[in-house]
This record gives C-alpha cells, sequence and structure tokens, in this order.
C-alpha cells in the first residue's frame, strides 16, 4: 500500500478479456506509475489481439508480439499513430468490471489494511464476477 496526503492507497489493476472477465488482477502503491507495473501484465498479449492502453514503449512491445495498441493520440503529438475510433469504444468494458467490482463493499471501502490480504478480497469478487457470468450463460 502506499502513502499519499490522503493516506494509504492502492491501485487495482486489470487485464480483462472481451466479456469484461478479470484475466489478471495486480495491486500497487497508490503513487506508483502505470505504465510501469502494467509490463508484467501483458506478458499474455499475443498476435492479433488489441490493448487499449499507451505509451510508445508499450506499443514497440505489443508490435513485437503481433497485438495492437489502440489509444486516442494526444493532439500535439508529432507522431500520430493509428487509432480505430470504433475499437476504442470497447474501452468501457474495462471501465464496468471495475464498477462491478465497487459493488463489493469489501472492496469499494477497502476495509482490509494488508495488500495480500487486500489481494485476496479482489480475486474473491472477480470469481464471483466470473460465477455470475457464466449462470446467466447457462
Amino acid at each position: 500500500m502506499g502513502r499519499s496526503r490522503g493516506g494509504l492507497t492502492t491501485k487495482i489493476h486489470a487485464l480483462v478479456d472481451a466479456n469484461g472477465l478479470p484475466v489478471k488482477l495486480k495491486l500497487t502503491a497508490g503513487q506508483a506509475h502505470d505504465g510501469r507495473s502494467a509490463e508484467d501484465m501483458l506478458d499474455g498479449l499475443g498476435p492479433g489481439q488489441i490493448l487499449l492502453a499507451d505509451s510508445d514503449a508499450m506499443r514497440q512491445r505489443l508490435a513485437a508480439r503481433g497485438a495492437w495498441a489502440n489509444v486516442k493520440p494526444m493532439p500535439t503529438r508529432k507522431n500520430v499513430p493509428a487509432f480505430s475510433r470504433f475499437l476504442y469504444r470497447y474501452r468501457n468494458v474495462v471501465e464496468r468490471f471495475f464498477n462491478k467490482l465497487k459493488h463489493f463493499r469489501a472492496i469499494a471501502t477497502r476495509y482490509e489494511k494488508h495488500d495480500a490480504n487486500f489481494l485476496a478480497l479482489v480475486k474473491l469478487a472477480a470469481a464471483r464476477i466470473w460465477m455470475r457470468f457464466y449462470e446467466s450463460v447457462s
């Protein structure tokens, strides 16, 4: 857990599939940079897969694996990368996962103060989200 002016903070990083179901979950301190902490989560991306996140270094690593980063570029950027507005709309899938995660009171209010226990709660909630998805399919 990280410390900021507001107290202890934690970031939850999630890699979700096309249905919004979590594939990988990770916690970092609140003051940690998102780009650096995402590197080890992206090992599972392969050819033909699309990442909705941005950084030039991340784009190069993904291109080497055959994956593609699709993020709206800054208007002042010199080298404007390829961008698809249609695919960018699916970014809300990740946001919907975090919204479902916040329905669990212990996660939304961050009752647990130890990072290992908090990650366990996040994983339990993610498992319930998976079960809910497959329950409604059958």
